[in-house]
């Protein structure tokens, strides 16, 4: 399922890593920051920006690739994640759980020399999968009509913005996000203390050398 997803000119310029061994999740948790999910699940998929296999084949083939950039690093992460979601959907569907790990991007670097990944890869998202002991029910979503825009993007006016976000503020489990964090409000909770502007300053950074390591920005 995940290899029939769109692909940009059928490149199929991704790779997946399957994590099975306990040695191996040893190694990969701390990278997610021990995350119980990263230990626990029975598979980790790791899903990376691949042209390392596609140069190899035009350097064997007579033809000069032109991939050491960062619109070709774009364009195989946009691949990687595709095919990612086309699995999550085929697992859901067949009963397993999964849970997506937003550290891979944090801590790319480390994860590249645990799974021995060559120049011109890059993992851009982890896919803890298994069966699931329990149903919880689904996460708060945004209304459609907060995020679809028709003909042209529609600017958000403040009270639009309040509107949208009352809903996930109101929730019972948010309100006691705001308590736990000493924060006024919901908003606080991700600038503050989830999201930092000096986490994003300082992965963004490693992001970028990892990138240039890696040959994506020659």
């Amino acid at each position: 399922s995940g290899t029939r997803a769109s692909t940009t000119g059928n490149m199929q310029v991704y790779s997946i890593v399957v994590t099975e061994d306990e040695e191996q999740k040893q190694k990969l948790a701390p990278l997610h920051f021990n995350q119980p999910v990263a230990l626990r699940a029975p598979v980790l998929l790791t899903f990376a920006a691949d042209f390392n296999r596609f140069t190899q084949w035009c350097n064997s083939s007579k033809a000069e690739p032109g991939y050491t950039n960062f619109l070709s690093f774009f364009t195989s992460a946009i691949d990687a994640l595709l095919v990612a979601q086309n699995v999550c959907v085929a697992a859901e569907n067949l009963g397993l759980g999964i849970c997506y790990l937003g550290t891979t991007t944090y801590n790319a670097r480390e994860i590249i020399r645990v799974l021995e990944m060559p120049k011109l890869t890059f993992p851009v998202t982890t896919v803890a999968v298994g069966y699931p002991d329990e149903s919880p029910e689904l996460t708060d979503r945004l209304p459609l009509e907060g995020i679809v825009h028709y003909e042209k993007y529609t600017k958000y006016t403040e009270s639009r913005i309040r509107e949208l976000y009352s809903y996930k503020e109101n929730l019972e489990q948010m309100q006691q996000f705001v308590q736990e964090n000493n924060k006024e409000t919901l908003a606080q909770v991700f600038t503050d203390v989830r999201y930092k502007k000096a986490d994003n300053e300082f992965f963004s950074a490693k992001m970028i050398e990892t990138l240039k390591e890696q040959g994506f920005m020659d």
